[in-house]
């Protein structure tokens, strides 16, 4: 019997990625693909799988509401997030409900059915950009020069973050709910091509590698 894995998610096309990597990786089994809080308890409560899959933001609650059911059925149950809230508020709140993981959604689908099976090997995935921040929180001030005061910060934390356009403003918006660059297109009445332009410039602008680095900067930066 493989790993039993439960998935909760509200947004269509990331319920149906994540329950595909589940569902191509051969020592997992997918106990159910939901996407609300009261699904998800009912799913924990009869089927008890090994790990939750879960997204923080949901119709009826948030994930954290999911992680603690999840413990308090069953205390060896594994809960790995996967979200768009990369926030600190959200990551430790999780970490303290019990997750043992926490990846950001731009996540490849090979990469999630490699951080369920890491997560139930005893491992603790993170993704990059949220390790960084939980390091932060834990760095040392710096040392005090012979007049009392800090040292002067380097080049890289003199750098001035620019602002984004509110055109990529709306875009990243729309883009930290999920949608594909050709929906977003659609919606805004631009071209996919238009969409990649102004991402790439949002990439730029934070000094960010992917959708969830940047959305976490934007909200860091309250651009969001």
């Amino acid at each position: 019997m493989g790993t039993s894995v439960l998935i909760v998610e509200d947004e269509p096309e990331f319920l149906r990625r994540f329950s595909d990597a589940v569902m191509a990786e051969p020592a997992l089994e997918l106990a159910g693909a939901v996407s609300t809080v009261a699904a998800a308890r009912a799913l924990i409560d009869g089927v008890a799988p090994h790990v939750v899959l879960t997204d923080l933001g949901l119709p009826d609650g948030h994930g954290i509401e999911v992680i603690r059911h999840a413990i308090a059925r069953n205390p060896q149950c594994d809960v790995l997030v996967v979200t768009m809230f990369g926030d600190d508020g959200n990551v430790i709140d999780s970490i303290a409900a019990g997750a043992t993981g926490y990846l950001m959604k731009d996540a490849l689908p090979e990469h999630i059915a490699t951080s369920i099976l890491e997560v139930r090997a005893g491992g603790s995935p993170i993704s990059p950009a949220i390790a960084r921040r939980v390091l932060q929180r834990f760095r040392v001030a710096p040392p005090a020069t012979a007049t009392g005061h800090a040292a002067a910060p380097g080049p890289a934390s003199q750098q001035q973050q620019t602002p984004l356009s509110l055109r990529e403003t709306e875009i990243l918006r729309l883009v930290a709910k999920g949608l594909s660059f050709r929906d977003v297109g659609e919606i805004l009445a631009i071209s996919p091509h238009t969409v990649v332009t102004h991402v790439k410039r949002v990439y730029q602008k934070l000094a960010v590698h992917s959708r969830g680095e940047a959305v976490y900067e934007a909200n860091q930066l309250g651009l969001l």
